[in-house]
């Protein structure tokens, strides 16, 4: 076991690919800690300051103070995002009204950006992503759960789809290009085409289709899994719901000045 003491200077200390699983830490200063595609399962923190933390991710079963915390998230993005509850809904009008109702609010969004300074839609706060690399993995969302999944398209993929960054080695054999800088216009003519197809989708979409499953599942997913249609789209709109908030947010800090560093 390594021990680390309070003779041990780790500020600034990179730890990538680890596996910490069990570790035990105490009395150690964590301030501006910097947590990224990390897993915490089961992790116990006692008698912690978590002032102005900030959390985002798998928070199900999470208790603070004794409090199961992810229903009450839930409720207040509910009440938030208008339409959002219905992401899960198990039949096609529900679904469909809860992609209507985000694709409304993802052009006042980029209206929005229209006013701002040229590049916004380029710039990464906090080595998130930017706004045009948001969309970009929309599109990958919807070529791996619509077009690959439910209506099993072997040339789902487009190239300029951005992917989650553990698949980030896997995607050049679907025909993503990782290094791909296309145009504002061309991510939003791509991005528009499959908002279309989602439309199109559930604009004939049956519960008895939604209920069935899928011909398959995305690539990163393990070959001897199903799910219903419905759940496949419910990821999509999770994505939707999930990446507009993130833009939202980071719109408000280059609005307000809080940009953080360059990637």
């Amino acid at each position: 076991m390594v021990r680390f003491g309070a003779d041990d200077d780790l500020r600034g200390a990179e730890i990538v690919g680890a596996d910490m699983s069990g570790a035990r830490i105490r009395f150690t200063k964590l301030h501006d800690v910097d947590i990224r595609q990390s897993y915490l399962p089961r992790a116990v923190m006692r008698g912690v300051d978590l002032t102005d933390a900030d959390v985002d991710g798998e928070i199900e079963g999470l208790r603070i103070n004794g409090v199961v915390v992810m229903p009450l998230v839930e409720a207040e993005l509910d009440r938030s995002w208008p339409g959002r509850a219905l992401r899960t809904a198990r039949h096609a009008a529900g679904q469909h009204s809860s992609f209507q109702a985000v694709q409304q609010t993802w052009e006042r969004t980029l209206g929005r950006v229209t006013a701002m300074p040229a590049g916004t839609v380029d710039v990464s706060i906090d080595g998130e992503w930017s706004l045009a690399q948001t969309l970009r993995h929309l599109v990958f969302a919807t070529d791996g759960w619509l077009r690959y999944a439910v209506q099993g398209n072997d040339d789902a993929f487009d190239p300029i789809g951005v992917p989650f960054s553990e698949f980030d080695e896997d995607a050049p054999r679907l025909g993503i290009d990782t290094a791909a800088a296309p145009s504002w216009k061309d991510v939003l003519d791509v991005r528009a085409d499959r908002v279309a197809q989602v439309e199109a989708f559930y604009a004939t979409a049956t519960d008895e289709q939604l209920a069935a499953d899928a011909r398959r599942l995305p690539p990163w997913e393990p070959d001897d899994r199903t799910l219903p249609v419905w759940r496949c789209l419910g990821v999509i709109l999770n994505e939707e719901w999930a990446h507009l908030r993130f833009a939202v947010r980071d719109l408000d800090s280059l609005e307000a000045g809080r940009a953080g560093p360059p990637t």
